[in-house]
């Protein structure tokens, strides 16, 4: 643990004739030092909290105070979700200082829960503040734990409301276009709707701290949509000109923070790579684009997801993880070239031999990250907590549980930062990565 003192005492020490006035003062000012250094430790996480700093970008890097910062994540889909009632509150601290322990610095989540059960938009512009309230606590309880959040704005599936049920809202109300859930992205009432939204998610003002949302540093950003997807116009058109006109009104809002789509990263049809790097030919005909998205000026970092066993159906775990090296690699290669922006594989899962699969992403992330290249990070998906398995999937783990893994995962925490520097956040970096796991 590096703690520092929220002060320097500087004293003029002056002789005194029997020479014992020097042990004296040295016994006594050591003992200082430790309580300065240790005694109060509220006290100095205080001061310590009001430096967190926001991270930024610098080309194909993350940067935390000026130097490279490079990411070992994961996934929790659910804390505000379990935020809201008494009884699973627990669960959000839990799995943040977890977090925390295994020397991890992001967790994605989302800040959305539309029109279904503890819904936060109840409807179009229609908030319950309880639920606004369980957002709050979680941001809050992950900047006491050092964790930093991506927080994502709306689901392209139909889990916890996401586009369908936006397309729902202007059906009732009559002022919806068309029945078809993509016109989540043509509809100009849902658009509305949509910045609407935005608008109120980054302008929160936080009731536990007093800090409005895009002032706060705890948050590492934000992702306009889970997974879009736009299958109505294979062109990618629509849904770019969608991505557009959001990401600019998200950054008319606020400038302080990242921004990415949310993107899974399939080649668009006129890409070359759609023929050779795509799982199969589907992926080009869903409407998205990873090169022509992630280049718009307002989307700061391209995002990318890894679930070769759900993209394939035939493939063995060997050709599985030859995807995973191809697909990874690629991507990076597009951060450099095409991009100079930073690539996170904001998910990544596998149900089968699952050790030999995250070794496979973190070998190639700590690789990119050593050449100083794209690949700027990953996030696991998902992990959970004891007494959880309704909101579990295949993928989902209790990392703790499972002990390869955890090593892993505390293997590569250990080798970034090895080369970037400790971050001010990880407080047990030293011990942990001294450890035997």
């Amino acid at each position: 643990m590096i703690l520092r003192s929220s002060r320097l005492y500087k004293k003029k020490m002056v002789a005194a004739g029997n020479g014992l006035f020097y042990p004296i003062v040295g016994f006594a000012s050591c003992l200082a030092l430790i309580y300065l250094s240790f005694g109060d430790l509220r006290s100095n996480f205080r001061e310590e909290e009001h430096q967190l700093a926001f991270v930024k970008r610098n080309g194909t890097q993350f940067t935390l105070d000026g130097k490279p910062f490079y990411i070992n994540g994961w996934n929790s889909y659910w804390l505000m979700y379990h935020g809201v009632d008494e009884y699973t509150r627990p669960r959000v601290r839990e799995i943040l200082q977890a977090g925390a322990k295994m020397g991890l610095t992001l967790c994605r989540t989302w800040a959305f829960n539309d029109g279904d059960y503890n819904a936060l938009q109840v409807s179009p512009g229609q908030f319950d503040e309880r639920v606004f309230k369980a957002l709050d606590h979680v941001i809050v309880e992950a900047r006491q734990q050092g964790i930093r959040l991506l927080l994502c704005l709306v689901n392209n599936l139909e889990n916890y409301g996401g586009k369908s049920q936006y397309v729902r809202w202007a059906w009732q109300e009559g002022v919806g276009l068309s029945a078809s859930n993509d016109s989540f992205f043509f509809d100009p009432s849902i658009r509305n709707y949509f910045k609407s939204y935005i608008k109120t998610i980054l302008t929160r003002k936080n009731t536990l701290n007093g800090i409005e949302y895009r002032d706060d540093p705890t948050i590492f950003g934000w992702e306009l949509i889970n997974e879009p997807r736009c299958s109505t116009d294979a062109s990618g058109d629509t849904l770019q000109d969608w991505i557009e006109e959001m990401s600019a009104f998200v950054k008319l809002i606020d400038k302080k923070h990242l921004l990415t789509v949310g993107l899974e990263g399939f080649y668009g049809p006129k890409d070359p790579k759609a023929l050779t790097v795509n799982p199969e030919r589907w992926a080009s005909r869903l409407g998205s684009d990873f090169i022509r998205n992630s280049k718009i000026p307002s989307i700061d970092f391209a995002s990318v997801h890894i679930y070769p066993d759900h993209w394939f159906h035939d493939l063995e775990v060997e050709d599985h993880l030859k995807f995973v090296t191809k697909w990874m690699l690629s991507h990076i290669e597009d951060g450099e070239k095409e991009l100079n922006k930073p690539v996170m594989f904001t998910e990544f899962g596998l149900a089968d031999q699952l050790d030999r699969f995250y070794k496979t992403i973190y070998d190639i992330i700590y690789k990119s990250a050593k050449k100083h290249q794209a690949g700027a990070g990953g996030l696991a998906w998902q992990f959970i907590v004891g007494g959880m398995e309704k909101f579990n999937d295949e993928f989902g783990i209790i990392p703790w549980e499972r002990p390869a893994t955890y090593k892993l995962i505390i293997e590569h925490t250990c080798r970034l930062a090895r080369i970037q520097g400790p971050v001010l956040e990880q407080r047990n970096l030293k011990e942990l990565c001294l450890q035997k796991h």
